[in-house]
């Protein structure tokens, strides 16, 4: 005989579940401190810096 469930209780737990899964995608893409911002923000002006400084230059 087949397991009785409410239906109720499945929804209630199928919409939980999808809410842990957002906040951990949130957690992933917002979950950085200011410091680590501001760190990665550092490197990235660094790193397009010396890209620049490579770069040659085309006569006009």
């Amino acid at each position: 005989m087949a397991e009785i469930i409410n239906l109720r209780n499945a929804r209630k737990q199928k919409a939980r579940a999808a809410k842990d899964v957002q906040a951990a995608q949130n957690r992933v893409l917002f979950g950085q401190t200011k410091a680590e911002k501001l760190r990665q923000a550092s490197e990235k002006a660094l790193a397009e810096k010396r890209i620049e400084g490579h770069k040659k230059d085309e006569p006009k």
